[in-house]
């Protein structure tokens, strides 16, 4: 039995259909290696403004890494927690950038693409949210007795 080839009319050969479909599964599998293997070692670093922390993530978007330099000694509790928070986010908006770009190029633009975005850690560059975090504007200025009578809360 010869099915019909919907495009052109004409009749194809059911082998030559299966062989035709077979290697359009093969294309697909090795494009899905390769996006694994890409997504595999995604990961994304950043150092804070003043140096002296440098986070590296996983392709999860998980701390892989965290660089203190002696310049820490000198910063407030809070304050250094809030540059090891922000330099993270960074981190992992680099990371998003190259998950974005790697299924970018996998699925292309649409609805796969967008709920891959939706579920990155801190979004991605690129989506217009990668505002510089500006420290000094949110450091605590209290006098110590003020702030060790009602320390500000690290993690929301």
């Amino acid at each position: 039995m010869i099915q019909q080839d919907q495009r052109s009319g004409e009749g194809m050969d059911p082998d030559k259909w299966f062989a035709q479909y077979d290697e359009k599964l093969q294309d697909a599998a090795q494009k899905a290696e390769k996006a694994e293997k890409a997504l595999k070692t995604a990961g994304g670093s950043a150092t804070s403004q003043d140096g002296e922390v440098t986070v590296r993530v996983n392709a999860s978007g998980a701390m892989a890494d965290l660089v203190l330099r002696p310049g820490v000694r000198d910063f407030e509790p809070e304050h250094l927690a809030r540059v090891i928070l922000e330099t993270t986010r960074q981190a992992q908006r680099e990371m998003g950038a190259q998950v974005v770009d790697v299924m970018t190029k996998f699925v292309g633009e649409g609805a796969a693409l967008e709920a891959v975005k939706e579920h990155l850690p801190e979004g991605y560059a690129g989506d217009g949210k990668g505002d510089v975090f500006n420290i000094e504007a949110h450091r605590d200025k209290r006098p110590d007795d003020e702030y060790f009578d009602n320390p500000p809360e690290v993690f929301k």
